[in-house]
């Protein structure tokens, strides 16, 4: 979400910068070749004054190198061409001035005529309407063969006598508008990294409660429900979710509470009587005449099975109530001592309970909730399989946990099975024969969850299941 956040954020501040950042670059081309057509104009003005309307005095006045004026040509329209070379040869700007009939009163370089098709023939025929060239075509940076015709009528007595025509080389304008374009990429790309920086930071602090609050939730999901988030810190609309959050997590828990004491209440309250009615069985079964023995031997059983679900019921309510403190264990030394106690039931069942692991693993658990969800699992590994099969205990260590693994070969569960063991009372329906209340497993689970663990259920081939006791190194 923060990803998808930040993405947003800055996609918004892109198009923001581009929407301002084109605009003003064209407006800087413009302006940059809008100035220098107002200085062609300017010089085609100066050129303009220059020109001669009348007399023809003697060119004896003609400078060494300038150009040599026709016989019948006055000294003003030699003193025009020489300053139209010396302006083509400083500035390197071709400029000529020609009557409205194209011909050439004065032009440099020698022999440049009246453009005849083009942007220049159009800024001629313009001009000898009276018009100036103040909006050429635009000129970009990447148009290199690209000149500049800016074309000024002069005007005699309100009639247009001639035209003055600049035709300039567009290099240094480009370059000036290539180098204002730079600065003002780099301008954006300074405030798009300040963008960046405000975004992450933005993004950072309206995801922080977002964070601690996923955090939280998934805490309570695994069993710590003392979770909580501190309202403190983001905006008003998350605060407002951490403090709901934290009302409902104290409720919850209230829920959870009164559930576990009234379960402990009633398993503890019912013992009392069941323990009570099993003496009575018992002393009416002496009372009884000989041939119900077996009406009465299913009383006893069905007396003895409620009393192991009121056990479990207990169990599970004190194994939700516990706080353990885990500690530094052995957990090889836990899983031998619980394989001798169990190994009498195995053999009586005709069974072989085996061991497979390292000759020490360190771990990090509370040593009787974990020895009493893996006597919960052996119980369960023991119960399914069937007599001569055998239950496997082996340890992995790993990174950061180590994996104790119960194998059996019983007859497994199907997927949609492995997805609900685990669940209180639920027993698979193909196995309700086989002695049990449901709640070994569940009490396992919750042990190992209080202690930091895991216990995770997986088929084995050909027929089995294989029971993970996880817990921290």
């Amino acid at each position: 979400m923060r990803n998808r956040l930040l993405g947003i954020l800055l996609s918004l501040m892109a198009c923001v910068l581009a929407a301002l950042g084109v605009p003003l670059a064209v407006a800087i081309a413009a302006a940059e070749q809008s100035r220098v057509v107002v200085d062609r104009i300017d010089d085609a003005a100066r050129f303009a004054q220059d020109l001669p309307t009348q007399g023809r005095p003697s060119a004896d006045t003609a400078i060494k190198g300038d150009p040599v004026p026709d016989p019948g040509d006055n000294g003003r329209t030699h003193a025009l061409a020489v300053e139209a070379v010396r302006y083509h040869d400083l500035y390197g700007i071709r400029i000529g001035i020609f009557q409205r009939n194209g011909s050439v009163v004065a032009s440099a370089p020698e022999g440049w005529r009246v453009p005849t098709s083009g942007v220049g023939a159009q800024a001629f025929q313009e001009a000898l309407a009276g018009r100036r060239s103040y909006n050429p075509p635009p000129v970009w940076p990447w148009t290199p063969n690209r000149t500049l015709t800016v074309a000024t009528p002069v005007v005699r007595d309100g009639d247009v006598v001639a035209v003055v025509v600049t035709d300039s080389p567009t290099g240094p304008l480009r370059s000036r508008i290539l180098h204002r374009w730079l600065l003002l990429g780099a301008g954006e790309a300074l405030a798009m990294s300040v963008a960046v920086l405000l975004a992450v930071r933005l993004t950072g602090w309206v995801m922080r409660p977002v964070r601690t609050l996923d955090r939280a939730t998934h805490d309570i999901a695994t069993g710590r429900m003392n979770a909580r988030v501190a309202a403190s810190a983001g905006p008003p609309e998350l605060r407002r979710l951490a403090r709901s959050f934290n009302h409902m997590a104290d409720n919850v828990v209230l829920a959870m509470d009164q559930q576990r004491a009234f379960v402990a209440d009633a398993s503890h309250q019912l013992r009392n009587p069941l323990a009570a009615l099993l003496l009575r069985v018992e002393l009416l079964g002496l009372e009884l005449p000989e041939g119900h023995e077996e009406e009465l031997g299913g009383v006893r059983e069905e007396g003895v099975r409620l009393a192991r679900v009121l056990d479990d019921l207990l169990g599970l309510a004190t194994a939700e109530h516990a706080r353990p403190e885990p500690e530094q264990i052995d957990l090889t030394a836990l899983v031998l001592a619980r394989i001798d106690a169990w190994r009498p039931v195995a053999e009586q069942r005709g069974q072989q309970l085996d061991w497979e692991g390292p000759s020490s693993a360190r771990a990090l658990a509370d040593p009787i909730g974990l020895g009493s969800a893996l006597d919960a699992v052996l119980d369960n590994a023991l119960k399914f399989t069937p007599a001569g099969g055998r239950v496997l205990l082996g340890i992995e260590t790993r990174k950061r946990e180590v994996a104790l693994t119960v194998t059996d070969e019983g007859p497994g569960l199907t997927e949609d099975e492995l997805a609900r063991i685990g669940d209180r009372f639920w027993r698979s329906p193909r196995h309700q024969n086989i002695d049990g209340s449901g709640l070994g497993l569940s009490i396992a689970r919750t042990l190992l969850l209080a202690g930091g663990g895991s216990l995770d259920f997986a088929p084995v081939e050909p027929s089995g299941l294989a029971v993970t006791l996880t817990v921290p190194r």
